[in-house]
């Protein structure tokens, strides 16, 4: 009984491959229409380089650190990402066949199928040190010189406008804080100049410290007159009009020092009074500079913002222009076909020199 052929037995029994020279003659043209698909036509690979930037790299980290704008608006997201991302979005790709007019290059497909084309043709990837590669393989030189440009440029300018939208929605509340500590500031500051009117001086924090120096100078002066009394006791009677004289200079005097060191707030001039007063302007002080230095933060972050709009643009940095590589280009689809023909050229050889032991019973079958 002859066992049933493989699929492997029917393909090398097959009549143009039993034969060595039709066999050559087939699997060599084969090989050699791949070999000419992998060559021509000639195929050429452009493609651009980029990278993100930073304001170091711009050299305005200083600029924009005194201005309150040195901040990333991306955040903490990593800036390669977000620009491959960007880079492969629906809005670039939309820009691209604006920018080249492909609609009119390809007239006989819609934007979904451009789209489609775009994806297949066009290779966004991301190498070692921050840079991302823009390529594409086309038989056309300067349209994939064109296109590469193309897709650096609407990637430059997405990134810029997703970095003005921010910096728009941050200046919007600025403006808002700006405007609030303003407010607060106006009201701080006349709060703090009626408290001086209301003491009827220009700096309350002097007349506080000439109220604190008065104590000890009308205690000298008390010692003094107390000196001078007791001196003149020494010469006069009680009622004579120098010791009346002195005797009443010294009480008024301990009159002013007991006035001054009251502690009562209603007394003019008091010990009391400077102490509520000093209180009250140490207060008012620290509202005034909390609320000029939010005012002057704000609007030094306020200013920063005109400076993230003029820099937008400079979000990414291109470090190759698009530019044709001057390397052959190769069909490597075809000239992997051509290799798996030969491969399988060489198998059948081999099958055919040392056949298994149940095709040479078919063999001999067919033979006998």
């Amino acid at each position: 009984m002859t066992p049933p052929r493989s699929i492997t037995t029917t393909i090398v029994h097959a009549r143009i491959i039993r034969d060595s020279w039709p066999r050559r003659a087939l699997f060599g043209l084969l090989i050699a229409v791949a070999l000419i698909f992998a060559f021509f036509p000639q195929r050429y690979h452009a493609a651009t380089s980029l990278t993100p930037t930073d304001p170091e790299s711009l050299g305005l980290s200083g600029t924009l650190g005194q201005l309150g704008a040195i901040n990333n608006v991306f955040g903490n997201q990593a800036a390669v990402e977000v620009a491959l991302r960007v880079a492969r979005s629906v809005e670039v790709r939309d820009s691209v066949i604006a920018q080249l007019n492909l609609k009119e290059r390809f007239k006989d497909r819609n934007r979904i199928q451009i789209h489609r084309w775009l994806e297949d043709k066009m290779t966004i990837r991301s190498l070692r040190g921050s840079i991302i590669l823009i390529e594409t393989t086309n038989t056309d030189a300067e349209f994939s010189r064109k296109l590469v440009s193309a897709y650096a440029k609407a990637t430059q300018n997405m990134l810029a406008e997703i970095s003005r939208r921010q910096t728009a929605y941050k200046r919007e509340v600025l403006v808002k804080l700006v405007s609030d500590a303003s407010a607060q500031l106006a009201i701080s500051q006349s709060n703090y100049d009626q408290f001086r009117l209301r003491n009827r001086t220009a700096s309350p924090s002097a007349a506080v410290e000439a109220i604190s120096l008065r104590i000890p100078q009308l205690e000298g002066a008390i010692k003094a007159k107390q000196v001078d009394l007791a001196a003149a006791r020494q010469l006069y009677a009680d009622n004579n009009n120098i010791i009346r004289q002195l005797s009443t200079e010294l009480s008024v005097l301990q009159g002013q020092l007991a006035q001054v060191r009251a502690t009562s707030p209603v007394g003019e001039a008091s010990v009391g009074r400077a102490v509520a007063a000093s209180s009250q302007l140490f207060k008012l002080e620290r509202e005034l500079s909390i609320a000029r230095a939010l005012y002057d933060s704000y609007l030094r972050f306020l200013q920063g913002t005109a400076v993230e709009n003029l820099t937008s643009t400079a979000s990414v940095r291109i470090l190759e222009p698009a530019f044709v590589d001057t390397g052959r280009q190769l069909n490597y689809p075809a000239l992997a076909l051509a290799a798996l023909i030969f491969g399988l050229w060489m198998a059948i050889e081999f099958y055919r020199r040392m056949p298994p032991v149940g095709d040479r019973l078919v063999a001999r079958d067919a033979h006998g």
